[in-house]
C-alpha cells in the first residue's frame, strides 16, 4: 500500500511541476497532467521498474480506478449545478436539440466513411467495427472541458451552452452506442435483440436520472441537519461518493441487465440538489476547492492508461487518422449546422465544435465493452489513439475557442500569492 501512496504523491507532483511549464508554452494545465501521467506511465518511467518512480505496470495503473471514477464523479456533479432553472428557461431546448443534433450527425459522418473503408478494405475492417465506432465517435469528454473552464473562469453565452450540451451528449451517445452496439451484435450472431438495442439503454437511462433525483433530494434534507460550512461541505462530499458507489452497482432482473451510467447520476444529483438548496452555489464553490488535487490525479492516472503501443500498428495509425478526421468533421458540421438551426450567435456558432472535440472516459468505456466483438481488439486501439491524440491538443482548442469568443480574459489569473498576502492596517490616530 505505501508503494500505491508514493505513486499518488509523484503523480500529484509530477502533474503540478509540469504545469507550472504548461503556462509557460499558454497550454492548459490539463494537458501538462495528461503528458506527467504519460511520463509516469508504464510506457515510459515506469518501464525502469524503480518502485515510486512512477507506474510500473498497467495492473497498477488499473488499480486506482476508483480514484479517477470518483473524481469523474464529482466532474460530473458540478456540470449537473449548470441545470438551473434559470439557465434551462434560458437556452435549455437550444442545448438539447444541439446535443441530439451534432452528436447524431457525427456518428452518420463517421459511419459512412467507416463503412466506405469496410467496402473497399474488408480485411482491415469488419462491418460491426465500423458501425460501433460511429457511435462511440459522438462522446465528448466532460472532464477536459470542466477543468479548462475552471482554470481560465472562462464565463459567457457560449460556456454556459456548452455545458450544457457536453452534459446532453452523454444520454445521448449512451443511446447510440447501445443502439449501434447490438446491430453490430446481431450482424456478427445473426440474432436481433430488441432488449439489448432498445429496453436496457432507455432502462439504464431512466433508472440513472431516478436515482440521481433521489441521491440529490436526500443530500438536500440531509445537509439541512449541520450548520458548519465545513460538515455542510463533508456531508455533500460523502453523497457524492456514495452516488458513485451505487452508480457502479450492476444485476439481472427477469433477465434484464440493470445498470447506472455514472455520468448521468451523479450529473442529475447535481442538478436536483442546485435547484431545491438555496445555498448550494456557496456549497458547490467549497465542494469545488476540496476536489482539486483529485481532478489532478483523474487526468494524470487517465494519462498513465493511454497505451502507447498502438502507435506502433500502421493500421490502427491509418483507421485512427480516418477515424479522427471524420469525427472532428461531424462535431464542427453537427454544431454548426444546429447553432444556425436555433440561430445561436456568430461567436457560439463558429465556436462551438471545436470545443466538443475532447474525447477520454466515456468512449474508452463504450471501446472495452465493444471489446467482445470479433474485431474488437482494432475497435479499442483506434479509440485508444484517438483518445491520446484529443485529450492532448483538445484542452489547447477549448481554451483557443473560448478566448476567439471573448469568454477568457487574456490577461489571465492573480496570483494567490499576492492575492493572499497580508495587509497591516495602523492607524495614526
Amino acid at each position: 500500500m505505501e508503494m500505491y501512496l508514493i505513486c499518488l504523491a509523484a503523480a500529484l507532483l509530477g502533474g503540478l511541476m509540469l504545469s507550472r511549464l504548461s503556462k509557460l508554452l499558454n497550454l492548459p494545465a490539463v494537458t501538462a497532467y495528461l503528458i506527467a501521467g504519460i511520463a509516469l506511465g508504464p510506457y515510459m518511467l515506469g518501464r525502469l521498474g524503480v518502485p515510486g518512480l512512477g507506474f510500473n505496470t498497467m495492473e497498477q495503473v488499473e488499480m486506482l480506478s476508483i480514484v479517477t471514477k470518483t473524481a469523474l464523479g464529482f466532474i460530473a456533479f458540478t456540470i449537473g449545478n449548470e441545470f438551473r432553472l434559470v439557465q434551462l428557461r434560458h437556452m435549455g431546448a437550444r442545448a438539447i436539440a444541439i446535443g441530439v443534433a451534432q452528436a447524431v450527425i457525427t456518428t452518420v459522418l463517421v459511419d459512412a466513411v467507416l463503412i466506405a473503408l469496410h467496402i473497399a478494405f474488408p480485411q482491415i475492417l469488419s462491418l460491426p467495427a465500423a458501425i460501433t465506432l460511429g457511435a462511440i465517435a459522438s462522446a465528448t469528454a466532460p472532464a477536459a472541458t470542466l477543468m479548462v473552464v475552471r482554470q481560465y473562469k472562462a464565463d459567457g453565452p457560449l460556456t454556459r451552452l456548452l455545458m450544457l450540451v457536453v452534459a446532453i451528449d452523454d444520454a445521448v451517445g449512451l443511446l447510440l452506442f447501445s443502439a449501434s452496439f447490438g446491430i453490430a451484435t446481431a450482424l456478427e450472431s445473426g440474432v436481433v435483440s430488441l432488449m439489448g438495442v432498445v429496453v436496457e439503454p432507455l432502462l439504464e437511462i431512466v433508472l440513472s436520472l431516478a436515482l440521481g433525483a433521489l441521491m440529490g433530494f436526500l443530500l438536500h434534507v440531509t445537509e439541512q441537519f449541520f450548520h458548519s460550512r465545513s460538515k455542510r461541505m463533508t456531508i455533500s462530499v460523502a453523497f457524492v461518493m456514495l452516488t458513485v458507489g451505487l452508480s457502479m452497482l450492476q444485476f439481472t432482473v427477469g433477465g434484464v441487465h440493470i445498470g447506472f451510467s455514472l455520468l448521468l447520476v451523479c450529473m442529475m444529483t447535481g442538478t436536483i440538489f442546485c435547484n431545491i438548496c438555496p445555498t448550494s452555489e456557496e456549497l458547490m464553490d467549497r465542494v469545488d476547492g476540496w476536489t482539486m488535487p483529485l481532478n489532478i490525479l483523474f487526468f494524470v492516472i487517465s494519462g498513465a492508461e493511454l497505451d502507447l503501443s498502438v502507435i506502433a500498428n500502421p493500421v490502427t495509425l491509418g483507421i485512427g487518422c480516418l477515424y479522427i478526421l471524420a469525427r472532428s468533421g461531424g462535431k464542427l458540421a453537427g454544431a454548426f449546422t444546429s447553432c444556425r438551426v436555433t440561430r445561436c450567435s456568430e461567436a457560439i456558432t463558429k465556436n462551438l465544435g471545436i470545443t466538443l472535440l475532447p474525447q477520454a472516459g466515456v468512449a474508452l468505456g463504450m471501446a472495452l465493452t465493444a471489446s467482445s466483438l470479433a474485431d474488437g481488439q482494432i475497435v479499442r486501439n483506434v479509440v485508444l489513439f484517438s483518445v491520446l491524440v484529443y485529450e492532448l491538443i483538445g484542452p489547447s482548442l477549448t481554451r483557443r475557442a473560448l478566448l476567439t469568443a471573448g469568454e477568457i480574459d487574456p490577461a489571465g489569473k492573480t496570483s494567490a500569492r499576492v492575492h493572499n498576502k497580508p495587509r497591516l492596517h495602523v492607524s495614526l490616530h
